[in-house]
């Protein structure tokens, strides 16, 4: 099963209980408010939120783990990765924080853990170690009124094809991951635009990953660029420093 979920916004009321699951099932800590949070609600502690669209509409806000990510192709050390379940999953013992993934991600998910002593990303994985179980992400399992539902991406997008053709009068005649940038595996389905979850990024199906790609294989020739550099620099101050210490001049 490629595994997704579908957001109804038209169901949404916006109680934030998907939220509090998320928080629960993962462990995180309360969020410390931040300046830079305050836009969406996303942080390294909230990996789900609810954002206020047009005409009062409540959004739910999560990692859309791409069908081909972007930050996957953009990370250097292999810290994030494509499950065979359709979750975009992340190491954190490969991580070195440098924050390529979030450069790279068309809907500004992932965020950087600022209160650890050495930082690294956080995002939503879909509760990948629970459906992977058999079980349901705990913020599609605890929404009291189904307007996120969990299941097999085709038939997913049978049901949110069908309840669009059933209220055209209702719904945007539209599935926003269907083919949006390659496809993702969070679908929405609204009576509004969602454009604004992109963060700004330009539309179309062709997945970001072909356009990272060229610029990620240069990585390693620019670390080791900075590695020689870095060693040259360090042979040069040694060098001055040994011969201030017997008194003589370069």
């Amino acid at each position: 099963m490629n595994a997704a979920i579908l957001t109804d916004t038209t169901k949404c009321i916006g109680c934030n209980e998907c939220v509090i699951a998320c928080k629960r099932a993962n462990h995180l800590e309360p969020d410390a408010p931040r300046r830079w949070d305050l836009e969406d609600g996303l942080s390294a502690r909230n990996w789900t939120s609810i954002v206020e669209g047009p005409s009062r509409t409540f959004v739910r806000k999560q990692c859309r783990h791409c069908l081909e990510p972007a930050c996957v192709s953009a990370c250097p050390v292999g810290a994030l990765s494509k499950a065979a379940t359709g979750a975009v999953v992340y190491d954190n013992a490969k991580c070195m924080g440098c924050r390529y993934c979030m450069m790279a991600c068309p809907y500004g998910i992932p965020r950087y853990d600022w209160d650890q002593t050495v930082p690294y990303i956080r995002k939503c994985i879909l509760c990948h170690a629970r459906i992977s179980a058999g079980n349901p992400p705990a913020c599609t399992e605890a929404c009291p009124t189904k307007a996120t539902i969990f299941g097999d991406r085709d038939e997913l997008l049978a049901e949110a094809r069908r309840r669009i053709a059933e209220r055209p009068d209702l719904y945007v005649n539209k599935v926003w991951g269907e083919h949006d940038l390659g496809g993702t595996s969070v679908l929405y389905i609204s009576n509004v635009d969602l454009a604004f979850l992109a963060a700004g990024s330009p539309a179309g199906a062709a997945p970001l990953p072909e356009a990272t790609a060229l610029a990620m294989h240069a990585v390693p020739f620019v670390f080791t660029g900075v590695v020689g550099a870095m060693a040259g620099l360090r042979w040069i101050i040694n060098r001055r420093m040994k011969k201030q210490s017997e008194g003589t001049d370069d």
